[in-house]
């Protein structure tokens, strides 16, 4: 971010100057080019088929040592609500992830690529088993729009305000259990409050998905086709 120059180098030492396409920093990615045919590419794997339990790699440049492979396994999918990231939706593994790896690729047993590295869990600076990277998937798209648009483009319902349900509150207002997202604040301005929700409402699913947290509510709707109508449950 602010980078004057930015240089791509290549695992047989070959370094190039890179242009930025685009970025979004509400997941900490970008879309850099340099002018070169024939490489060799990672291919892409679904994201939405990893399982807890998987074993993946961490490829990446931690400390500045050079290429290196780190093992592990898949501890935790669809992290959100971190603080981390604008827009969470990662993939959580024991791999070591150290400084130095972020940007590099988390891949599985086939060497698809299922996410890419971005954070460490630490309260020392170092690794401590919980590393996050972001789900192939959710990358995927984000580069598909910056090559498209040269930016992401996401949909909104407006600028409401969510906060997800306690056991207290769930009690209070007669809901099952803690899923869903409490709208907390709106603007009357929004297509939301048009059309009929009120703060106090809980949306329990978004186009006939389930919403598990607020979070979760944010993902949906930021990916949804910017002019579409979306069948909000509350």
């Amino acid at each position: 971010d602010g980078a004057t120059e930015v240089k791509v180098s290549l695992s047989d030492t070959r370094e190039f100057t890179a242009r930025v396409v685009g970025k979004d920093g509400k997941t900490d990615l970008a879309v850099l080019k340099i002018d070169q045919i024939s490489l060799p590419a990672v291919s892409f794997g679904d994201s939405t088929k990893v399982q807890v339990g998987d074993v993946v790699f961490a490829i990446g440049n931690p400390f500045g040592v050079g290429q290196t492979v780190t093992m592990g396994l898949v501890s935790a999918m669809g992290r959100g609500g971190l603080g981390i990231e604008e827009y969470e939706d990662f993939i959580q593994t024991d791999a070591a992830i150290n400084p130095g790896n972020s940007g590099g690729a988390l891949v599985n047993a086939r060497g698809e690529l299922i996410g890419i590295n971005t954070v460490i869990f630490s309260q020392s600076g170092g690794y401590q088993g919980i590393g996050f990277a972001v789900s192939s998937n959710l990358a995927r798209r984000v580069t598909s729009d910056i090559q498209q648009y040269q930016e992401v483009r996401r949909g909104t319902m407006g600028p409401d305000q969510y906060v997800p349900l306690s056991t207290r509150m769930a009690e209070e207002i007669g809901t099952p259990d803690t899923r869903g997202a409490l709208v907390y604040r709106m603007a009357r301005s929004s297509p939301s409050y048009q059309n009929g929700m009120r703060p106090g409402d809980v949306d329990v699913a978004f186009n006939g998905t389930a919403v598990e947290d607020p979070g979760h509510l944010s993902r949906m709707v930021s990916d949804a086709k910017i002019g579409s109508t979306a069948l909000v449950t509350v």
